[in-house]
């Protein structure tokens, strides 16, 4: 994944929660819809409003993207991905942020190279 853009849109929204498959843990939700000949994947972000005020929601918006940017050598080219996250993320560090939304994406097998996760 060489390039990240992000789904804005409300339609765009739509279609991955129609077209695309769900994978879950207790922390977050995982939409994943392909895109064929596209070569670079977007990204949408739901963090609702029972997360916490608005740094709280910007906070764990920007180590969701932290975490998509430091995996995007790793994850499939031309999907889209919405990531919903849950309640228990509002108390979580990074690291277990981190370990697991990785563990989704495995799950959603859409992160490859069965590699050791580096620790912070």
């Amino acid at each position: 994944m060489k390039m990240l853009k992000r789904l804005k849109k409300n339609h765009e929204f739509q279609i991955v929660f129609q077209e695309g498959k769900s994978f879950a843990n207790r922390q977050f939700v995982v939409y994943v819809r392909k895109q064929n000949g596209k070569p670079y994947s977007r990204l949408g972000l739901s963090v609702s409003k029972k997360m916490g005020n608005a740094v709280m929601r910007n906070h764990i918006k920007r180590y969701i993207k932290e975490i998509f940017r430091e995996f995007a050598d790793r994850l499939e080219a031309g999907n889209d991905y919405i990531i919903i996250s849950r309640k228990p993320v509002s108390t979580m560090t990074h690291q277990e942020m981190r370990k697991s939304l990785v563990h989704v994406l495995k799950k959603a097998r859409v992160l490859h190279d069965s590699r050791k996760i580096p620790q912070l």
